[in-house]
C-alpha cells in the first residue's frame, strides 16, 4: 500500500474517527512494564507509546517483569529503533523527546515476583519512582503499570508519603495473578492511593467482535503498518503483526480527556468506584463446594514442620491445573510452623491444585475450586476495605464483551483509535 493509496483510504473513513477529547495537561507518566517478559504485546504497546510519546511528559520507563526475563535492554532496544524513525515523525509533529532523555529515565526494576510480605528490597526501578513522585510539580505522576505491581510495591514501602503524589492506572488481569503478594500488601496498607483497576476492560482493544475487516487486528498489520519504518519491521515480530496490545488503553486513558474524571468516557475505558477488593481467607484445603469470584485473592494458611529458615522464604510449590495449563506458583515459610500463599484467578474455569514441599515431613496436599464471573462481587468480612479513590471495570451487564467485564467502554473507540494510529504509521513509508 503506498502512501496516496493509504491516504485516499483514509480520507474515506472520516465519519468513523471520533475526535480526542482535550487533555487539560500533558500529563507526566513513569511506565512500568515486564516487557521482554513472557508475552511479547508490551513490545506492541512500546512501539505505540513512542509514536505518540509527543503527548506525554515521560518521566519513568521501568522495567519490571514479575516473571519471565525481561530487562531494560529490552525498552532501550525499543527506543533504538524510536530513533531511527524519529526524523520522520519530526516532520509531521513537534514535542516528541530525544531519544537520550527517554534512555536517561530508563530504570531497571525487580526481576521475579516479591515474597509473600509484598515487598524485598530496594530497586533502581522503584528508587526511580520515589524520585519522580516527590518532584515539585502541580500536576500527580501517572504510574502505569503494564505488568506486576512489584516495583511500586517497594517504592510505597519504602517512602509511603509518595501516595498522595501519585495516581495509578494498571492493567490486571493475567498481571494480576503474578501480582498476588504486591496486590494485597498495597490496597491492605495504601487503601487511600488513587488507583484504576483494569481486570476486563483493556480487552476490548483487542476484540473483534463485529469490527469491520479493514479493522481487524489480524488484518491490520497487512493493511496500515506494511512494514513501515523501523518500528514497523519490528512490530512483525510479535503476534506475527497481530495487533493485542493489552496494555496501551493505559496510554489512551491519558490521551482523551480529563485522566483525574475515572467516570468520563475515553478511549483508555470508562470506569466506577469500588470499596472492597475481595480476599477469602482458607485454613483448610478447597472443595468443588468452595466457589470464589474472579480476580479475587485467596489466602491459604496450613500448619507443616517446624524448619530453621528465615521467615518469608519460598519453600513449597503449588501447582495448578488450569485450562491454559499446568503453573507454579511459590508459597512461602511464616515462621513457628505456619506456611501461607496467596493466588488470583484470572477467569472462570474450575481449577485444581497440589501443594508440595522437599522439606521432610511436609504432606502433600490438594484441592480443587470454582471460579465464577462475579467481581467485585459481594462484601465480606475478610476483605481488602478500600478508600474513596478506588475504580475498576464498570459492572452493567451490557458493558461485557463475552466474558470481560467493561470492555466494551475501551471496545467502543477501538476502530478510532486504530484510524488515528494509521495516520502515523502512513508517515514512515
Amino acid at each position: 500500500m503506498n502512501k496516496v493509496f493509504l491516504s485516499y483510504l483514509l480520507a474515506l473513513l472520516p465519519f468513523t474517527l471520533v475526535a480526542q477529547k482535550p487533555v487539560p495537561v500533558k500529563p507526566r507518566i513513569l511506565i512500568s512494564t515486564d516487557i521482554g517478559g513472557t508475552d511479547p504485546d508490551d513490545n506492541q504497546s512500546m512501539a505505540h507509546f513512542l509514536m505518540y510519546s509527543d503527548k506525554f511528559e515521560t518521566e519513568g520507563l521501568v522495567s519490571s517483569p514479575s516473571y519471565g526475563l525481561g530487562t531494560k535492554k529490552h525498552i532501550l532496544d525499543m527506543i533504538d529503533l524510536y530513533e531511527k524513525d524519529l526524523p520522520r515523525l519530526s516532520q509531521h509533529l513537534n514535542g516528541y523527546p530525544r531519544p537520550d532523555a527517554l534512555r536517561a529515565v530508563c530504570k531497571q526494576g525487580r526481576q521475579g515476583a516479591a515474597p509473600y510480605k509484598g515487598y524485598s528490597t530496594a530497586t533502581e526501578g522503584s528508587d526511580w519512582i520515589i524520585n519522580c513522585a516527590k518532584k515539585k510539580s502541580a500536576q500527580p505522576l501517572w504510574v502505569l503499570v503494564w505488568g506486576g505491581l512489584d516495583d511500586l510495591a517497594q517504592a510505597l514501602h519504602d517512602d509511603p508519603s509518595i501516595q498522595t503524589k501519585i495516581k495509578v492506572y494498571w492493567i490486571g488481569g493475567p498481571n494480576k495473578k503474578w501480582s498476588a503478594n504486591t496486590y494485597a500488601y498495597i490496597a491492605q496498607n495504601f487503601p487511600n492511593l488513587w488507583f484504576i483497576e483494569a481486570n476486563g476492560s483493556y480487552n476490548g482493544f483487542f476484540s473483534n467482535t463485529g469490527v469491520p475487516d479493514s479493522l481487524d487486528t489480524r488484518t491490520y498489520y497487512d493493511r496500515y503498518i506494511r512494514a513501515a519504518g523501523h518500528l514497523g519491521k519490528d512490530f512483525k515480530n510479535y503476534y506475527k503483526g497481530n495487533v493485542k496490545m493489552g496494555d496501551t488503553p493505559s496510554l489512551l486513558y491519558m490521551m482523551d480527556g480529563d485522566p483525574n474524571d475515572p467516570f468520563k468516557e475515553s478511549w483508555g475505558g470508562s470506569f466506577e468506584k469500588f470499596n472492597h477488593s475481595p480476599r477469602t481467607l482458607f485454613n483448610r484445603n478447597t472443595t468443588l463446594a468452595d466457589t470464589v469470584g474472579v480476580y479475587s485473592v485467596m489466602e491459604f494458611h496450613f500448619k507443616g514442620p517446624k524448619v530453621d529458615i528465615p521467615a518469608d522464604s519460598a519453600c513449597f510449590t503449588m501447582t495448578v491445573q488450569a485450562q491454559i495449563g499446568e503453573q507454579k506458583w511459590p508459597g512461602h515459610y511464616l515462621g513457628n510452623g505456619n506456611y501461607a500463599i496467596l493466588y488470583i484467578p484470572k477467569q472462570t474455569e474450575t481449577l485444581s491444585y497440589t501443594i508440595n514441599s522437599t522439606i521432610p515431613g511436609f504432606t502433600q496436599q490438594s484441592g480443587k475450586f470454582v471460579v465464577n464471573n462475579s467481581w467485585p462481587g459481594k462484601r465480606s468480612a475478610s476483605d481488602f476495605k478500600l478508600g474513596a479513590n478506588w475504580y475498576t471495570d464498570k459492572g452493567d451487564p451490557s458493558l461485557f464483551d463475552g466474558r470481560q467485564q467493561g470492555a466494551k467502554t475501551v471496545f467502543k473507540w477501538r476502530n478510532a483509535v486504530l484510524l488515528d494510529w494509521a495516520k502515523r504509521w502512513a508517515w514512515l513509508y
